[in-house]
């Protein structure tokens, strides 16, 4: 038996990020909303995974009103970039970075009256800060509890240089078919919008809905809806909870690698560590520059891949900086092997590597680091294959 054994002429693995896609994806749920209801782009940990600067410019393109950000460090990166209007960031920074957040324009949620003083006390400029109060209406996370510590804080929120922008909580279980748990935190949340409003804030900017509830509750829309995942095409709903009749939404990320090395393998040979693998007959058997390292989760073993519009296997355990797969047929180094996305008219979609892994698909996306440039691809529908 001859076994072929080829060195690669280059190594490759990229992401190819479909711009295009968001800005469809954003135009679909917006037919979905009320028209006056503002929306709010959520551009948590790098866009996604798909990149800060080029998904907020996209958004913008695409209409959204406001940006969100996980970290006062991505605010003052789309600030640097000179990207304008309003910009929330989501996760409670330090009180000493005020100062900092109010020169540059950009919203903070005060999440404890504990916050706010410490805020107020560390406050040098004369710049008003912009606040949003996050309310903990069951998610269990951070934000003001009840009534009784909102009415504590209204004192405090009633001097020249803070502008309450909104209140907002966020929905613990929109994405799950039983509804009961969403309602009873919009009843808790919408009591203390109401002492917010009686205590002479009546302009605050109301937000309650993320991706999951704005697909499933329009009612819930109220005066902003912030979606993150579904900007991305993913429609974060389980099975049961019902999303909205004919809503499409294109997916904006696929996973390459060119094939580093090709072999042919005998029957009783085995691959990777812990030999988890061994063939059964001779077969074709490739090794793609991408590992955990790049973000490619180990449990990612055993699942499909497309090369040439044709399935494949990834075999064995998943190295540090390689993968091995199965290839129907002989294919040269340098090949494209999808791990994510279409070939061929074939397609892998984020929710079955999701589903295979055990994970959710937000985790997929978020998971898959800088080893694995960003390559931002316009204008190429989707098929829907």
């Amino acid at each position: 038996m001859v076994v072929l054994i080829v060195c690669k002429p280059k190594a490759d693995v990229w992401a190819e990020i479909h711009l295009d896609r968001l800005e469809s994806n954003i135009h679909a749920i917006r037919r979905l909303l009320p028209p006056d209801c503002a929306f709010m782009a959520v551009l948590k940990a790098d866009g996604y995974g798909h990149g800060l600067l080029e998904t907020a410019r996209s958004a913008i393109m695409a209409g959204a009103d406001a940006l969100a950000v996980g970290a006062l460090k991505e605010a003052l990166l789309l600030r640097g970039a000179s990207i304008r209007g309003p910009i929330l960031v989501l996760t409670p920074c330090s009180p000493n970075e005020v100062d900092i957040a109010a020169e540059n324009g950009i919203s903070l949620p005060v999440v404890s009256e504990e916050w706010l003083r410490e805020a107020k006390h560390c406050k040098t400029t004369r710049l008003p800060l912009r606040i949003h109060l996050k309310i903990d209406s069951g998610m269990g996370r951070f934000g003001i509890r009840d009534d009784r510590e909102l009415r504590r804080m209204l004192t405090m929120l009633k001097v020249d240089d803070l502008i309450v922008e909104g209140i907002y909580t966020h929905l613990a279980t929109a994405n799950q078919a039983d509804d009961s748990f969403v309602q009873e935190q919009f009843r808790r949340f919408s009591g203390l919008c109401s002492i917010l409003r009686k205590a002479g804030f009546p302009h605050a900017v109301v937000h309650c809905a993320g991706s999951a509830a704005a697909l499933r509750f329009p009612e819930l829309a109220l005066d902003m809806v912030r979606v993150g995942a579904s900007l991305f095409g993913i429609v974060p709903l389980d099975e049961g909870a019902e999303g909205p009749i004919g809503l499409r939404l294109a997916p904006t990320f696929s996973l390459h690698a060119r094939i580093l090395q090709v072999k042919q393998i005998r029957k009783g040979e085995s691959i990777g560590y812990d030999r988890t693998y061994t063939a059964t007959e001779e077969q074709w058997v490739a090794t793609l520059p991408i590992g955990y390292a790049h973000g490619l989760s180990r449990r990612c073993s055993g699942m499909s891949a497309l090369v040439d519009g044709q399935w494949a296997n990834l075999i064995g355990n998943i190295c540090m900086n390689q993968c091995m797969v199965k290839l129907p047929s002989y294919y040269p180094v340098g090949t494209r092997v999808t791990l994510l996305g279409e070939n061929g008219g074939k397609s892998i979609t984020i929710d079955r590597m999701a589903v295979q892994i055990g994970t959710i698909s937000q985790e997929v996306l978020t998971s898959l680091g800088s080893r694995v440039p960003r390559m931002y691809v316009e204008l190429m529908p989707y098929t829907g294959c």
